[in-house]
């Protein structure tokens, strides 16, 4: 694994204080017929997952697994079907009064800068907007500067007439960054911070989302395909496949030691995973329109192909008994009849009923 760009697990959200964002049995669904018909596309289904105060942590996935779909209805751009968002331990309520304050407090930023800013409105417009929208009080000059400032854009002063086009890559997620700041929030929703940056630069990013996680107490929600990055910043790692949590626990226990099959192989293909062969999924992306009956990765689990699940004697198993929701946990916990210890492939875990493994650190 690559060197990490800051010791996250030393720092304040190595233990949480309390829940700030909560899922809690979430289900997010399209195109039911009517308000009291169950979806029949189940983007997220029965998901539990909680941010911790001053944690950081990150969501990740293949396109299509649901993660982006749950990060909406996190911040209150999509209303599940069933199950509740939770800030503070409130839930989260859908009037317009209410969703617009909770997101002053809970604030997205964009994969895409150049995309998240508006070309014709320069560095001071852009940090201001929200400002002006939330009507906060207190002078707003000094609010903008003091955001550029926490963003890594100093002097402040200095950015305040530019305009998006005259800014690097890296400057412009600052920007975004600052914009989300500006607010005082407690969450911050990072979809991609970095996929549009250079090498270079995606370090830079990076540390300073740790830098204001230990400054401001942020907590963090990092969605990302690349486990990498949530090697090099999370606190916490939440794996998802087909709407569901798969395995989740301390970033560095789950990826040094991954207990499901599907983390193993995103784990494999890595370039950082020196050593290991990379493991190549058969099979489509995951189509919620078509869970598969039993674990739903079954059709695509090596574990299945080459035979381990059949000497482990849980074969059948797999195929046809669905896992329950994985539960949130400060452990290392996978929704999964198999292990898969560091360097020793995969090993059964037989007999008993069909329930996710568990491990206490």
């Amino acid at each position: 694994m690559s060197e990490r760009a800051g010791e996250a697990a030393s720092g304040p959200g190595s233990q949480p204080d309390g829940a700030v964002l909560e899922a809690r049995d979430l289900h997010v669904g399209f195109g039911g017929r009517s308000r009291n018909a169950e979806p029949p596309i189940k983007a997220v289904d029965g998901v539990e997952l909680t941010v911790g105060r001053g944690e950081i942590v990150a969501l990740a996935g293949e396109s299509g697994c649901g993660k982006t779909t749950l990060a909406r209805t996190l911040l209150g751009l999509e209303r599940p079907w069933r199950g509740e968002v939770r800030h503070n331990g409130t839930p989260l309520q859908y009037g317009s009064r209410a969703l617009k304050a909770y997101r002053r407090q809970v604030q997205l930023v964009l994969q895409d800068p150049t995309g998240a800013l508006n070309p014709r409105r320069t560095v001071y417009e852009a940090v201001a907007e929200g400002l002006r929208v939330h009507r906060l009080p207190g002078g707003e000059r000094e609010q903008v500067a003091r955001a550029l400032s926490l963003a890594g854009l100093r002097p402040a002063e200095r950015f305040f007439a530019r305009y998006p086009h005259e800014l690097s890559g890296g400057q412009r997620q600052r920007v975004v960054i600052a914009g989300a700041l500006v607010l005082n929030p407690d969450v911050i929703v990072a979809d991609e911070p970095v996929s549009s940056l250079d090498a270079s630069v995606r370090g830079e990013i990076l540390a300073l989302l740790l830098s204001l996680r230990d400054q401001l107490g942020l907590s963090v929600l990092v969605v990302t395909h690349d486990l990498g990055l949530a090697w090099n910043i999370a606190d916490r790692l939440a794996v998802m496949y087909l709407g569901r949590i798969v395995e989740s626990g301390p970033t560095e226990q789950v990826l040094a030691a991954p207990r499901h099959p599907y983390t193993a192989a995103l784990l494999s293909v890595l370039p950082e995973a020196v050593g290991r062969t990379p493991v190549i999924l058969r099979g489509e992306a995951p189509d919620p329109s078509r869970v598969p009956v039993g674990c739903r990765f079954h059709p695509r689990c090596p574990a299945l192909a080459d035979g381990t699940a059949a000497r482990a004697g849980v074969a059948d198993r797999c195929r046809t008994e669905a896992l329950p929701v994985l539960a949130p946990t400060a452990g290392h916990s996978a929704a999964c009849l198999l292990g898969c210890p560091a360097g020793e492939g995969i090993v059964g875990v037989p007999g008993g009923e069909p329930v996710a493994t568990t491990t206490d650190p």
